[in-house]
């Protein structure tokens, strides 16, 4: 008798647990309702509602707000999933910024970092989750560089590898492989993986395809030798038989301007013959990154060639230099001001400015960021034809100050690409943002609105959706972007950030 009212009270105890639970999960849910659901699939806009629970996306379409609901009025704005920046150097600001807002106000929910060769390890990243929260997702690359420098030494990598060097890189890859990196980047036109032979490249990358991992590029040419530079991905990919992408595809030598037909020509011609390589790319004519990339021969005090960079790569009197420890009073001037100033031709000027700051460095050796031009190098029916591509999706690689791609390259996208130049649809701008995105990176239940899919949402309105910043204003915050939610929670709210920290690290599976 005790047996049946013991039990008889606890089927009693469990059954008001289960409806109290209901009730909490119900009174968590969230309807976002009376919007455009752009669902980034590339599919055309759809009138309904998107309802959230707990860090999901539980039910979209035309719903009717439950008991409990939290019911926001989209006021028929556009919902998508959130974007997915493919090439993001923004993570070194979120220690000091967690809020993200650089990020945020762009649209941007998930940044995957770990670009142009330089990474950190994923147990230093997995570290930093436990002791920080952010407001954004973030997923990892293994950088070729920093794997170069921490085997060969940071100041021994301007050489070839030797076979037990790469050996030892094989093993220090595989571990941070083992523990969620996406795959290996690598940073082939920076010095500190300039002089890695093909081979090493290739012995590597083969060791990330066999973890099912994937291969991105920044190549060893942008500019003069453009054409070799793809050839070496193309190969990387039939030989490896993974995926491939090409980070921040451009033509940067003004001789071959108006080529980029050329170049997806020969792209299409490399997925055709079963090599799934694809690109990113930012909105942008201009890129930001050292002075010394202007040097394809990396041969700093040759004017011959820095003429061949002020004569073909870059346009000195549009490229201004946004960072100068050295001479701080030369920031936000153009190279070719700055020679006037200095009664020098442009040239000389380049060489000068470089050897200055490899002065600085010498003398101050834990000094970060000392020098950085805004490098105008494109054209804009190039930026154009390579946004247009299918299998290219739109990334910022900025971070937070410098480049305005790093507060507006999404916004930039939605307002001059899409609503004034009409280049793109709008559902497919979002599908280069979002689905197609996390489809080429291979991360799962993101990049899409659909049950069971992770609640990463931005809601916008396409009429006034524009960016901001620029040179003078690298923090310009953009306009347009209404609410954006991580994982089920509101982060960014009409130009603010909530305050909320929602963010999680994304482990490749």
């Amino acid at each position: 008798m005790k047996n049946r009212s013991a039990i008889f009270f606890l089927l009693l105890f469990t059954f008001f647990q289960s409806q109290l639970n209901s009730q909490t999960n119900q009174s968590l849910s969230t309807l976002i309702q009376n919007v455009w659901i752009v669902d980034g699939s590339g599919s055309n806009a759809i009138k309904g509602g998107v309802r959230i629970s707990g860090n999901r996306i539980v039910a979209v379409g035309n719903l009717k707000p439950l008991a409990g609901d939290m019911v926001v009025d989209g006021k028929e704005q556009y919902l998508s999933p959130g974007f997915i920046d493919s090439h993001s150097h923004h993570f070194g600001s979120l220690k000091k910024e967690p809020t993200g807002i650089a990020m945020t106000n762009q649209g941007i929910t998930t940044i995957i970092i770990g670009q142009d060769g330089d990474s950190y390890p994923m147990d230093s990243l997995s570290a930093f989750f436990k002791q920080h929260q952010i407001a954004v997702n973030v997923a990892s690359y293994t950088g070729h560089s920093s794997v170069r420098e921490k085997i060969m030494g940071e100041n021994n990598v301007f050489r070839k590898s030797t076979m037990e060097e790469i050996a030892q890189m094989k093993k220090y890859l595989a571990t941070d492989l083992q523990k969620g990196s996406l795959g290996l980047s690598t940073g082939l036109e920076y010095e500190s993986a300039f002089y890695s032979t093909k081979e090493e490249v290739v012995a590597l990358a083969q060791l990330t395809a066999s973890f099912k991992g994937r291969y991105m590029s920044h190549i060893r040419s942008e500019d003069i030798q453009l054409n070799e530079a793809i050839d070496e991905i193309i190969d990387i990919g039939k030989i490896t038989g993974m995926p491939v992408k090409l980070s921040h595809i451009k033509i940067a030598n003004k001789d071959d301007w108006g080529n980029a037909p050329l170049i997806i020509q020969k792209l299409e011609l490399a997925r055709k013959q079963g090599v799934d390589i694809t690109a990113d790319v930012y909105p942008y004519n201009f890129w930001n990154s050292t002075l010394r990339v202007l040097f394809p021969d990396k041969q700093f005090t040759n004017i011959k060639s820095a003429e061949l960079a002020v004569n073909k790569l870059f346009d000195a009197n549009q490229s201004v230099l946004v960072r100068f420890a050295p001479h701080p009073s030369y920031a936000g001037k153009t190279i070719g001001a700055i020679a006037k100033e200095r009664n020098e031709s442009e040239a000389v000027t380049l060489m000068n400015l470089i050897q200055i700051a490899a002065e600085y460095k010498q003398a101050n050796p834990n000094a970060g960021g000392i020098e950085a031009l805004a490098g105008k190098s494109m054209n804009d029916a190039d930026v154009a034809e390579f946004i247009k591509w299918p299998y290219a999706n739109i990334c910022s690689d900025g971070a937070a100050g410098g480049h305005p791609r790093g507060y507006g390259a999404f916004t930039r996208v939605l307002g001059k690409f899409v609503r004034e130049q009409q280049q793109l649809t709008l559902s497919k701008a979002i599908h280069k943002m979002t689905g197609l995105t996390a489809q080429q990176l291979g991360l799962q239940q993101r990049g899409k609105i659909a049950v069971g899919y992770f609640a990463d949402l931005v809601l916008f309105d396409p009429t006034t959706v524009n960016d901001h910043a620029t040179i003078e204003n690298g923090k310009a915050l953009s306009s347009g972007i209404n609410s954006v939610w991580v994982n089920g929670k509101l982060v960014y709210q009409q130009q603010k950030a909530t305050g909320v920290l929602s963010g999680t690290l994304i482990k490749r599976n």
